[in-house]
């Protein structure tokens, strides 16, 4: 067999970026093997993660042509994807094996319960749902401790400085106390720290490696893991007889003075001071491995066989040259023309991602036009994942993302969190709604039935929220009777004992998430639970509702909400095994060593790839630095790395959007530094733009007309009340809308107190001070003090508005009596009445009358804000005042009778530093541009004849907005689509 004799160097291989790397590997390793066939069994391949053993797996059968007996292949497991070291590096039958590992929520809910206790012993306390986030940034933190192998006491050597702020020096404080009772925790529970054990695993199986060396060929292929661990197995693989290390796109070509400005750097031998690592190179941690493996990379070798999947090498040239440090981008400028070549790289940049998402569905659309070819998205970005598999259904083609989605936003999640949430929010309607809809709530035969009750409860609670809690529903449902209270009768048990569980205040997690689990039970029954999601959900409750114990030993139940989002959020739910054939969707860790025809970079803006580094809470940048521990950049060298191997496909499109959801977006580093050294040679993809708007460009704009349906005489009604009227009269539509076509606005569920509902409000209070009172001055003031103290009230009407309307209710109460001392008397109050007009039933609802002292009435009617101006009347509008006083003076009132004599708008508002004021429309003598009061009736009277006459008895069409300056109200404006023609000249 070639190249497998020992020798005294390690092996050690590169697969150029611009080749299919798990291609090349299966064609280096079947030459390798020779022409022995159970050669490739013996073999043993080492793989960063189990995705690259499918990929490896998947290149072995398309070399293979016929049967064959694969090697086997071995996943290191990749702890950001929650996977443990593979079986055959953790044999069940180790005569003694390592301590088990800590389940990761017993650890998550102990470091909680220590972060928790430590501040409030500092005086600083958290709740639960904050302690159990600090936690996991915590548990991140103490993992790169371990897996780089700095011991803790470290910290003790530190010098803070006093450049270290009080908030830095706190944190430190409690990270280190933490770390002092961690230990302790662990040896209590028998366990160790998961990387603990994994590099444990690591270091016994290089050493058993080195005392007895496999049979075989062991290869370890495409590992990136930087951990002095992994370097130690690497390093022990790379001497073995039969051994070989085969990096994934370490760049050989990098001027030897770029490789060593790269870092890490010792410090300088006069200052001490230690040159910053350019940890945002895409080279940095192959570096970091070559050197903590202990070989120069002058002896790693180019693997020399390729993929067939291979893109042309000098694009690799011009990525690497992209990608160089920014001390050395100078030498852009002489570089020459072939090594600035991004043959079979195309842009296009959208303006949205929602067009961003349609022109990369577009791309993989295309690939299936070409038999055999395949195509994938690489995008960190999630959200434009899921936006493309959407795209794709459109063709009737299923693709799953291989990253995986949150439990948090999937429907068990998303039901666990909108039970959590309706619960803490003692039922608010939003939130109980919310629940109520969701789908998984009697999902099966009795779905239509509930929904008709959900419905029914929708439309009761429309308006400002009633009394919190269950009990609050129910009685603002006892108020009027029907559907929705009926429904509710048998919906309310359902959800007592959680509302008892939440009201009950502090107690045991566990006993909390016991009793969310039976309620989300009894309401959505076994289809919760089912398909993956649902057993996603089923393992993480039940995990966390075990281990819950071991945390916070008491929680506010309203914490819960915000505490099942964080640890939600944290699971990701992945796609079953197969999916398309020939198209996929990876993240940056999945995408790692896959290979496709064509590949699409997605998401190219900053702050998505890469992504801004997560802060550490724990410990200050310069912390981190002296003990060793990876930059908070790191990362960022990283996705640069996933960016370069992503682009050595035959064909990659890189995309962005020009802005995100919120703002504009600014171009990726990454892309800019490709459009920097390409220049004029950055290829776009103009016609794959030109594609994307076309797609759902209709083609022509036909904006639709001002409407103005003119119904026969049968439809039109007969009856109008004097509120109506000037709706009538400014926009007809809108009218025709609410008493033709019987469309009536809906309020807002859970709507804050309109001017509309507190004029309701202080006409209840008036009425019934008629009514109950017989309006007793001293009884008004209670009167109003019943309303804003019902729990029923809007708090926001309790705080806001309560010192303004006790003010303006003891204005009216004085005034009436300063009034009685004239002479004048109150005759009604919250009276209605009707009368016939021009072949059209007026029907009215008065505020008030008053007898004035020479026998005449005095129409009266409350405002909780401005009155109509002088204007406005004039012109025809607001003549309600003088319709009412027509119905009184032509005896459509049951209660009171007689010329009307003043017109009076009593407003609440302020006026001249007071809370309550006397407005009249009309003047005796016409001064101020008013109307004469005798007149009042007979011009209403006019005006109101006019206007049934044209639309109510006539035929005129009901144009829309026909006086727009006196049509306010926007209720109906979407139905006229009203923008496609107000102010357009035709």
């Amino acid at each position: 067999m070639a190249d497998l004799v020992a020798t005294d160097h390690p092996t050690l291989y590169t697969i150029p970026a611009h080749r299919a790397f798990a291609d090349a590997l299966v064609a280096g390793l079947t030459r390798r093997a020779g022409r022995d066939p159970l050669a490739l069994a013996r073999a043993l391949v080492v793989l960063p993660n189990n995705r690259a053993v499918k990929a490896v797996t998947e290149a072995f059968v398309r070399a293979s042509g016929g049967g064959l007996v694969l090697p086997r292949l071995v996943a290191l497991g990749d702890p950001e994807m929650g996977e443990a070291v593979g079986a055959a590096l953790d044999p069940a039958d180790d005569i003694d094996p390592p301590l088990p590992a800590v389940p990761p929520y017993q650890r998550r809910m102990i470091l909680a319960r220590l972060v928790s206790e430590e501040r409030a012993r500092e005086g600083h306390p958290v709740d639960a749902a904050e302690a159990v986030r600090l936690a996991g940034e915590l548990a991140r933190t103490l993992d790169q401790l371990l897996v780089e192998e700095v011991p803790p006491t470290k910290l003790r050597d530190i010098e803070l400085g006093p450049e270290l702020t009080e908030h830095w020096r706190r944190a430190l404080a409690t990270f280190e106390i933490v770390l002092q009772r961690w230990p302790g925790e662990l040896a209590r529970l028998e366990r160790i720290d998961a990387a603990t054990r994994r590099s444990a695993l690591l270091d016994r199986l290089a050493q058993r490696w080195r005392n007895a060396p496999p049979a075989g060929i062991v290869c370890a292929a495409g590992v990136t893991d930087s951990a002095p661990a992994v370097a130690r197995l690497l390093r022990c693989i790379a001497d073995m007889p039969q051994g070989m290390v085969v990096f994934a796109g370490l760049d050989l070509a990098l001027p030897d003075e770029e490789w060593d400005a790269l870092g890490p750097h010792d410090p300088h031998p006069v200052t001490g001071l230690t040159r910053r690592s350019i940890e945002t190179h895409p080279q940095f941690d192959a570096k970091l491995m070559l050197l903590r493996m202990g070989v120069a990379r002058g002896e790693v070798q180019t693997w020399r066989e390729g993929g067939g999947h291979d893109a042309d090498p000098a694009r690799g040239r011009a990525i690497a040259n992209a990608l160089a440090p920014a001390d050395f981008t100078g030498k852009w400028t002489q570089i020459a023309a072939e090594d600035r070549r991004l043959k079979g790289v195309t842009a296009a940049e959208l303006a949205t991602p929602a067009e961003e998402a349609q022109a990369i569905a577009l791309v993989l659309r295309e690939a299936l036009e070409v038999p055999e070819r395949t195509a994938a998205l690489v995008t960190p970005d999630r959200a434009l994942a899921r936006r493309v598999a959407a795209h794709l259904g459109r063709w009737g083609i299923g693709i799953d993302d291989s990253a995986g989605r949150p439990l948090s936003i999937l429907p068990p999640g998303t039901l666990l969190l909108a039970l959590a949430e309706a619960a803490a929010q003692r039922f608010s309607p939003l939130a109980l709604l919310a629940l109520l809809k969701h789908p998984l709530v009697r999902a099966g035969d009795d779905r239509l039935l509930w929904l008709d009750g959900a419905r029914a409860l929708d439309r009761r609670l429309r308006g400002p929220r009633p009394a919190a809690g269950l009990d609050g529903i129910t009685g603002h449902l006892e108020e009027r009777k029907g559907t929705a209270a009926t429904w509710w009768t048998d919906v309310q048990p359902l959800l007592t004992p959680l509302a008892n569980a939440f009201d009950q205040g502090p107690q045991p997690l566990a006993s909390v998430l016991a009793c969310l689990r039976e309620t989300a039970q009894t309401l959505c029954g076994d289809n919760l639970w089912s398909g993956l999601a649902g057993r996603a959900a089923a393992e993480f409750l039940a995990d966390l509702e075990a281990e819950a114990p071991a945390g916070p030993p008491r929680i506010d139940p309203r914490e819960l909400p915000q505490l099942l989002r964080t640890l939600l959020d944290e699971v990701a739910v992945r796609p079953a095994p197969g999916g398309h054939p020939r198209l996929a969707i990876y993240g940056l860790i999945e995408a790692r060593l896959q290979t496709a025809d064509v590949m699409v970079l997605g998401g190219l803006n900053e702050g998505v790839w890469p992504g801004r580094p997560a802060p550490d809470p724990w410990l200050a940048p310069r912390i981190r630095m002296e003990l060793g521990l990876p930059g908070l950049e790191r990362r960022v060298g990283t996705a640069a790395h996933d960016f370069a191997q992503a682009l050595g496909a035959p064909r990659a499109v890189v995309t962005r959007a020009r802005r995100d959801a919120k703002s504009p977006a600014l171009a990726s580093r990454l892309w800019l530094r490709l459009q920097a050294l390409a220049g004029d040679r950055f290829e776009r993809a103009s016609a794959l733009e030109g594609w994307t708007r076309a797609l759902d460009d209709p083609g022509e704009h036909l904006p639709a007309d001002r409407p103005a349906p003119s119904p026969p005489a049968l439809l039109r009604p007969k009856a109008i009340s004097v509120t109506e009227v000037d709706r009538l009269k400014a926009d007809p539509y809108a009218f025709y809308a609410r008493r033709v076509l019987g469309l009536m606005p809906l309020d807002p569920v859970d709507a804050d107190p309109s001017a509309a509902w507190r004029g309701t409000a202080v006409h209840d209070i008036l009425e019934q001070w008629w009514k109950q009172d017989g309006c007793t001055v001293d009884t008004l003031r209670l009167r109003a003090k019943a309303m804003l103290d019902d729990e029923r009230t809007h708090p926001m009407m309790r705080a806001l508005w309560q010192p303004r309307l006790l003010e303006a209710i003891d204005w009216i109460a004085g005034a009436i009596v300063a009034q009685g001392e004239d002479g004048r008397t109150v005759a009604s109050a919250e009276g209605k009445g009707k009368v016939e007009i021009a072949g059209v039933t007026l029907s009215g609802r008065y505020d008030r009358i008053d007898k004035l002292p020479d026998g005449r009435l005095a129409v009266i009617d409350y405002k909780t804000g401005k009155p109509p101006s002088p204007t406005a009347v004039r012109a025809g509008y607001s003549l309600q005042l003088g319709l009412l006083g027509l119905i009184a003076e032509r005896g459509g009132f049951p209660d009171v009778s007689g010329t009307a004599g003043a017109f009076e708008y009593w407003s609440l508002g302020k006026k001249r530093d007071a809370f309550g004021y006397i407005e009249s429309p009309v003047d005796p003598e016409g001064k101020r541009d008013k109307i004469p009061t005798a007149e009042f009736t007979s011009i209403a009277a006019h005006n109101f004849t006019e206007v049934v006459g044209e639309w109510l008895t006539g035929s005129a069409a009901f144009t829309a907005k026909l006086v727009p300056e006196y049509a306010p109200y926007a209720e109906y404006d979407q139905l006229m689509r009203r923008d496609e023609w107000y102010g357009r000249e035709r």
